[in-house]
């Protein structure tokens, strides 16, 4: 390629251009250049818009163009989707593979101690196989992470941390925030990737501005966007979602059709990464039992407790009261006292709050200018409409009371569809 047709490129894309050798990567717009002759274009170089080889002149670059307008066919990129092995991130590769991505698989090691039942070998292992095999079929590398040491200090740590100190933190959010839009997204970003992908059910829309909005999944029972809050605004931007615009039943069907080896995989269960175990034990292997007592809102004891860590706000199992035939209720800790504080009814007036406290807060984007948005304060809660008033902290007045909100869980800000940000819910708001 001569350096004329190089500048003659550079000054006629709008965005931007990267020259390799003899091969040009176009990351923007394509307009109608007319000095381009000297050039034979191949159908790889810009995927789905053209279906013959012809020279780079202006009949064959609107032709493209005006293909490119009608389908809004993706420029050729490269993108790094996190295959755990199971259905959901199976089927976001094959899609951005169909939309023709220059796609490779990324499965993360966060976690070598939880086993299979049957086969005795470390879960991931498995996992990993499901993941190969996918990405044999279509095609495409399989690239193996290994974050295991920093997924111990900068999730489990603060898991066991919040719980040691009588809150429910949430894993997902930790493990998103630090692992997958954090370690993962930074390797991907180094390796020359455009954008990260994975299998989460949300969506990212892009303004005239190119600023990323974090919207909900079109399945609202799969929604998972109240788990990506915490992910930085940059992550975001080179961020995909392939399946955020499917219902669970349809990628199901797209995975039987494609005949995908995870088509008819369970969905994962328990702690992101670690899977279902017995919680309490798991707790128990850092944080020491410290047993009190079960009391009704009126100070009467029926019951007794192991340890305060292992319970939550709106919890009623698990706790083994049975007095007056009733279905109990977490409503309080007492730390002071040791107290774990129940009530006979979900209904009861104890497990609803009219207001909170929100700190430690992430925004991926500002709020309305009148603080008016809806708060979702647990996964697949109601969103209640509140006004929120920032200072250090976002003190959040609830237009209707809100059931059971718990210390550490997180209180995430939506206008409409789309995921504001949020914060974790302070202790003195219970």
């Amino acid at each position: 390629m001569t350096e004329r047709l190089k500048k003659d490129i550079i000054k006629l894309l709008i965005d931007e251009v990267v020259i390799e050798g003899e091969s040009v990567k176009i990351f923007a717009t394509i307009p109608l250049p007319n000095k381009i002759h000297e050039r034979e274009m191949d159908k790889t170089d810009i995927p789905g818009t053209f279906n013959a080889v012809g020279p780079v002149n202006e009949t064959n670059m609107t032709r493209i163009w005006n293909k490119h307008k009608q389908t809004n066919t993706p420029l050729k990129r490269k993108v790094l989707v996190g295959m755990s092995g199971g259905v959901d991130s199976s089927v976001a590769a094959a899609l951005l593979v169909k939309e023709g991505y220059q796609v490779a698989g990324g499965f993360i090691k966060n976690w070598s101690d939880t086993k299979d039942l049957w086969t005795g070998e470390c879960e991931w292992r498995g996992e990993r196989r499901d993941a190969m095999r996918v990405a044999a079929q279509l095609g495409i590398p399989l690239l193996t992470f290994d974050f295991e040491e920093q997924y111990r200090a900068r999730v489990l740590e603060r898991l066991f941390e919040g719980y040691e100190n009588g809150i429910t933190p949430n894993p997902d959010v930790l493990c998103n925030e630090e692992i997958k839009f954090g370690l993962f997204y930074e390797a991907a970003r180094k390796a020359g990737f455009d954008f990260i992908a994975t299998g989460h059910y949300a969506r990212v829309a892009r303004d005239k501005n190119k600023r990323a909005h974090l919207l909900r999944g079109i399945d609202a029972s799969k929604d998972q966007s109240y788990f990506l809050y915490r992910i930085q605004p940059e992550a975001l931007a080179h961020a995909l979602f392939p399946i955020g615009e499917y219902k669970k039943t349809d990628v199901r069907k797209i995975a039987e059709e494609l005949k995908l080896p995870t088509a008819n995989k369970p969905d994962s269960q328990g702690i992101c990464f670690i899977g279902k175990i017995d919680f309490k034990d798991f707790l128990r292997k850092r944080i020491e039992s410290k047993p009190g007592t079960i009391v009704d809102s009126e100070g009467k004891i029926i019951g007794e407790h192991d340890g305060l860590d292992t319970y939550t706000i709106g919890q009623r199992q698990g706790m083994g009261v049975s007095a007056g035939g009733h279905a109990w209720y977490i409503a309080a800790k007492d730390e002071k006292k040791n107290e774990l504080i129940v009530v006979p009814n979900r209904e009861h007036a104890l497990l609803y709050k009219k207001e909170l406290n929100v700190e430690d807060l992430h925004w991926l984007n500002p709020l309305p200018e009148d603080g008016v948005v809806d708060v979702v304060v647990r996964y697949h809660a109601k969103a209640i409409r509140a006004n929120v008033q920032l200072n250090k902290t976002a003190h959040v007045l609830f237009q209707e009371p809100v059931w059971a909100p718990a210390p550490g869980q997180s209180a995430v800000f939506y206008n409409g569809d789309e995921c504001l940000g949020g914060g974790t819910i302070s202790e003195d708001s219970i």
